[in-house]
């Protein structure tokens, strides 16, 4: 791999990358690959690298922040599900704790394969206070992801005063929900990702704030490349009576935000070619006269036939 420089005899010159660039050049387009498409990616970096040791420092170094990222689920080796690669279940670099079967995945991420699944210890769950919170939160969290997306996963965390063991306390459960779509034939992929962050208040009342944001990505590459990449937080408060109820009201709200997200999604690019594109468009041509936009197909015809009849004469 080299880059040009300006040559002082009007020839250009190529100066080559040392290895260190090479890896930074393979590495960033590993992260910026595609949702499902990094594996079609590294292969295509392989061959600009030109160099097995180099790229074998790209993947290793690149794999291990793209799987956290985008928080991809791999199936764990036992049989007892999937676990979540995700910042808030990491417990080093290869092993993510999976709160829902209270046991934690050795991964490897360069294969994308779980390859070891070991319990996990009592000090890397919540207590049991803490956890009645949270699997009510799971519960409810796991009906709404089965019935919203296809294929999608979810898991909740304990990231804040796990050790609680009575009420009028504070701690933070960490609500996630990834979901991928990769399909080549139709020449398109995705992603949809979202977390929200609740704590539980020292009031009476049991108050809860919850913070998150959601991400979409949509790829398509039919004829061209195009990538959507968009983004959205929200905030709430619910009260809570009990650990009971807190599933429910938590992923009531999340599952009302996400809607009203994606509704607004739809408008907005059911309304793209009508409205926006033209938008883009100065308002007046130099000629300073407006497009007639709903004879666009009767001019266009115009000129075909004019063409034609031109074409015949001569």
């Amino acid at each position: 791999m080299a880059h040009r420089i300006q040559g002082t005899d009007e020839e250009d010159e190529f100066e080559e990358l040392g290895d260190e660039q090479k890896v930074a050049i393979g590495k960033w387009f590993l992260l910026n690959a595609p949702p499902g498409q990094v594996l079609q990616v590294a292969k295509d970096v392989r061959e600009v690298l030109m160099d097995g040791r180099l790229y074998d420092r790209a993947i290793s170094e690149a794999f291990p922040e793209y799987n956290v990222k985008n928080m991809i689920s791999l199936e764990m080796p036992d049989g007892s599900g999937k676990v979540l690669l995700t910042k808030y279940g990491q417990l080093d670099s290869s092993r993510f704790l999976d709160p829902r079967t209270a046991s934690v995945a050795i991964v490897d991420h360069v294969k994308q394969k779980c390859t070891e699944v070991r319990p996990a210890d009592d000090e890397e769950l919540p207590s049991a206070y803490v956890e009645g919170f949270r699997f009510s939160v799971d519960v409810a969290l796991m009906k709404y992801v089965e019935e919203a997306f296809q294929g999608g996963e979810c898991s909740v965390y304990c990231t804040k005063g796990k050790d609680l063991e009575k009420s009028r306390g504070e701690f933070e459960l960490t609500v996630v929900i990834s979901n991928s779509s990769y399909s080549p034939k139709n020449f398109r992929g995705g992603c949809w990702q979202s977390y929200g962050n609740r704590c539980r208040e020292r009031d009476e009342l049991h108050s809860a704030s919850l913070e998150g944001s959601i991400t979409v990505n949509a790829h398509y590459f039919e004829e061209g490349n195009v990538q959507l990449e968009s983004s959205r937080k929200f905030n709430d408060t619910v009260v809570l009576q009990d650990g009971k109820d807190a599933g429910t009201l938590i992923v009531n709200s999340i599952e009302h935000f996400e809607s009203v997200y994606l509704s607004n999604l739809e408008e907005q690019y059911a309304n793209l070619s009508d409205r926006t594109f033209k938008e883009l468009r100065r308002k007046l041509p130099v000629t300073r006269t407006m497009f007639a936009w709903d004879k666009a197909l009767q001019l266009s015809l115009t000129r075909e036939i004019t063409r034609e009849f031109s074409g015949n004469r001569r």
